[in-house]
């Protein structure tokens, strides 16, 4: 996640904030705000990706020369400018936040409405910084984990299936491939939203996800790939020559226990799976020791993905399982990576039940509907001040909209626990008593708290399985 310039976090704001230091009562000495979903189109959450921006934004300080950059810009820019208020940060705290983060544990699944995480400033003087770091903050919670629910709630469509048309769910961690990389704003969001996907499964194309899991979360490889076709590789032989191509692949890639991808739809699929790969290629298929996964491109995924399966059952056979549905020879498998979303994932499993097609058949790759297609609004997702300490008093801070109460926000210092019945609530922190609360500091003052590896957020994520919902 580097960048040419040096990140200046003062600039990574929205522009009215620049004022907000001027519009607090006078003698305001800690502001409380909480992130939270306030609803959406899935009724959880995945919590992931604040170590990311804690590691990359918040442990290093801010200098004089990024106050005087933000002075300059914010000036020119017509708002106002807390120079003094940096100022003290930078010579009271050597540059660092004086701010506390609490959050739930990465990974953690849990109903919306409820808290992620808690911010307060840790220095009465500078209870401005509380709000002003919303904007920063809230992007760095708000996108990775929407696409970490959206990929978990893919699992338990894909798991659901597995669990009725197949002997296990073993291969559950390698049915969903990170296509999204290309069609991501920037290489920061593939990184983050590709680390996001790695929560829940372990197939991706997007390097960058690799990187970041590395570098923030102590992950030596956290997802893996194969040698895979694209058209290019395949046109380039020209049409009369597309046999040659595939097989070229085959001898470049094959081998015991090795898996290789071929797009197979570059001019007829139909042909492709009936003549080239069933017939003319038949044979080197059947003994390369390995799997060939056949990658159609085109067309109506759900018509396309079981008319391919049943083609290849057809030129290369099958077995039935133990719960009576067909499952293709283990040399050979599907991937569909074309129109894939939560709602065809859903279609085109569902589509191949009725036909007894095993879901051991099928894996599928998504790309811009993983990494692109979610915003701030797909898990309505805010941060909102809650309390505040006004002249050595607290008091609740929320806003309740007559014309929106949705937008109703929480009231108070808050806790997040696990009712008896494994229910996961927020409530009052007045009302904790001595019960756990599962906000706990991850970042004060400049230094990380809880360092989170990967392979603990993984398994935290699934410890739970809420009923799917896909609108």
């Amino acid at each position: 996640m580097s960048t040419i310039a040096k990140r200046n976090i003062i600039l990574n704001v929205d522009s009215y904030k620049a004022s907000h230091f001027l519009q607090y009562p006078p003698q305001t000495n800690v502001v409380s705000s909480y992130i939270e979903s306030r609803g959406g189109i899935y009724p959880q959450t995945v919590f992931f990706g604040l170590q990311m921006f804690v590691k990359e934004y918040l442990t290093q300080p801010i200098t004089c020369e990024d106050i005087d950059e933000a002075r300059e810009i914010f000036e020119i820019h017509g708002v106002p400018f807390n120079d003094s208020g940096l100022r003290y940060i930078l010579e009271r705290h050597n540059g660092y936040l004086p701010i506390e983060i609490e959050a739930v544990a990465e990974g953690t699944v849990l109903p919306v409405q409820n808290a992620l995480v808690q911010v307060k400033n840790t220095d009465p003087k500078c209870a401005w910084l509380t709000s002003y770091m919303e904007t920063a903050l809230l992007r760095a919670i708000w996108y990775p984990t929407t696409v970490a629910t959206l990929s978990w709630s893919c699992r338990q469509i894909i798991r659901q299936f597995l669990e009725s048309t197949a002997d296990n769910s073993e291969s559950i961690d390698f049915k969903l491939h990170d296509f999204g990389a290309r069609g991501a704003t920037s290489e920061e969001s593939a990184a983050i939203g590709g680390a996001a996907h790695l929560v829940n499964f372990q197939g991706t194309d997007t390097m960058s996800a690799i990187l970041a899991t590395r570098r923030y979360y102590d992950a030596p490889m956290a997802g893996f790939s194969i040698p895979a076709a694209e058209h290019s590789t395949i046109t380039s032989w020209g049409r009369d020559n597309e046999a040659l191509a595939y097989a070229n692949m085959l001898e470049q890639f094959s081998g015991p226990g090795k898996l290789v991808a071929v797009v197979s739809d570059s001019y007829d699929l139909f042909n492709a799976i009936d003549n080239i790969w069933g017939e003319e290629l038949k044979a080197k298929v059947e003994a390369n020791g390995g799997t060939l996964v056949i990658r159609p491109d085109s067309g109506d995924p759900v018509s396309i993905v079981t008319q391919t399966i049943e083609r290849l059952m057809q030129r290369f056979g099958y077995e039935e399982n133990r719960k009576g549905f067909k499952v293709l020879p283990p040399f050979i498998r599907v991937i569909q990576g074309d129109g894939v979303s939560t709602t065809t994932i859903e279609a085109i499993l569902a589509a191949m039940k009725q036909r007894k097609q095993s879901a051991d058949n099928i894996a599928f790759g998504m790309g811009g509907e993983l990494l692109q297609k979610v915003n701030r609004d797909t898990l309505k997702f805010a941060m909102k001040a809650s309390a505040a300490e006004v002249g050595g008093s607290w008091r609740d801070v929320y806003k309740d909209p007559v014309t929106d109460k949705g937008k109703r926000s929480k009231k108070g210092v808050l806790a997040v626990i696990k009712d008896n019945d494994g229910t996961i609530k927020t409530i009052p922190h007045q009302d904790l008593g001595q019960r756990p609360n599962l906000l706990t500091p991850v970042f004060r003052n400049g230094r990380l708290l809880r360092n989170q590896t990967f392979e603990d957020i993984r398994a935290r994520a699934r410890l739970t399985d809420y009923p799917t919902a896909v609108e």
